[in-house]
């Protein structure tokens, strides 16, 4: 009988503690659940392509049982009342299941993170009260500046704060041009005055290179200057670059230095696509996709930053080449995968 009560009692604080383990490990999903749910809160204010590319591929990035946001704001990015659209991430059903929506000012202030797509998103997530990690993307160097010197939040350092810019740095762009055109070292760049935040990214890349590269950099202040400035800068270039900037940004003046380079024989690198297939030899470009794992990564990095902002240009670099333009200026070029890889190595 004795023997039995024992057996018994062993059987049950056994059951009692695989209960318990139980009990615990349950707990601990739920809990993980519950922290995973404060997930990611996404502000969009455009409806531009490369934008809902991006979010796209940061709503199928999300880990099951996630919590994606994603919050459109009114066109201007004014933060009202808007709808959101929250999604569990789950693997076995689409991007838009189990949508549902609340009002953004119902979303916890200061759990998770928040993640802005462009610069009227960017304007409003700065503008919001709250201390929770924040990612700004989709930003040019040019978009950032200019949000730093307008922006208190960015300058005080109180909140962590990530940039991802949507360009490769000047350096990627640099080493795709000497893996094209080896023993060439000059290259010519025409400016607007708002892009020094740019030729000095370009012309500290340029010095530390090895050997360094010769910028050549004339200045265009307005449409009817860009000509001469083009006029001035090709003869003492062996390679044109488009900076990412208002020339970059407009198809007129990016068409005027693609004539300019084929009227010299000089090829034209960027960072678009567009302007590779309007005419340029090649550019290194950042992909949505590459860039939404990139603002993941960013993110998780926020944990452990210090004041001020974490900024980092676009990486790893995707090469794109006109085969076109390539033949056309007696160039035999490594495929684009090959140069892409040559990028990363580099890097």
């Amino acid at each position: 009988m004795f023997v039995a009560v024992n057996s018994f009692i062993s059987l049950f604080r056994k059951r009692l503690r695989c209960g318990a383990r139980t009990a615990l490990a349950f707990g601990m999903a739920q809990l993980a659940a519950a922290a995973s749910a404060t997930g990611l809160t996404v502000l969009m204010g455009d409806d531009l392509a490369a934008h809902s590319e991006f979010v796209q591929h940061l709503r199928a990035g999300e880990e099951p049982g996630g919590r994606f946001d994603l919050v459109r704001l009114p066109q201007g990015g004014a933060d009202t009342s808007q709808a959101v659209e929250t999604a569990a991430a789950e693997p076995d059903r689409g991007a838009n299941a189990g949508v549902r929506t609340r009002g953004l000012r119902t979303a916890p202030a200061d759990t998770g993170m928040t993640l802005a797509v462009g610069v009227p998103a960017a304007r409003a997530a700065l503008g919001r009260p709250g201390q929770q990690p924040l990612v700004l993307a989709m930003l040019s160097r040019l978009d950032y500046e200019t949000l730093r010197a307008s922006s208190p939040a960015l300058r005080r350092g109180d909140r962590r704060v990530g940039v991802l810019l949507r360009d490769p740095a000047m350096g990627d762009q640099l080493a795709l041009v000497g893996a094209v055109l080896p023993h060439k070292y000059r290259i010519g760049v025409v400016a607007t005055p708002e892009s020094e935040p740019l030729v000095r990214e370009l012309q500290r890349a340029a010095q530390g290179a090895n050997p360094p590269w010769d910028v050549q950099v004339e200045y265009a202040p307005d449409a009817r200057s860009l000509a001469a400035a083009l006029h001035s800068v090709v003869p003492r270039s062996d390679a044109l670059m488009v900076l990412p900037d208002l020339i970059g940004d407009s198809q007129a003046a990016t068409l005027s230095v693609l004539r300019a380079g084929a009227g010299a024989g000089l090829p034209v690198f960027g960072a678009s696509e567009g302007l590779v297939r309007s005419g340029g030899l090649a550019a290194a470009v950042s992909t949505p996709a590459q860039l939404a794992r990139q603002a993941r990564l960013l993110g998780q990095k926020l944990a452990n930053a210090g004041a001020g902002p974490l900024v980092e240009s676009a990486t790893p670099a995707t090469v794109r080449i006109n085969v076109t333009v390539a033949r056309g200026l007696g160039l035999r070029l490594p495929e684009e995968r090959e140069l892409t890889e040559r990028l990363t190595v580099t890097r």
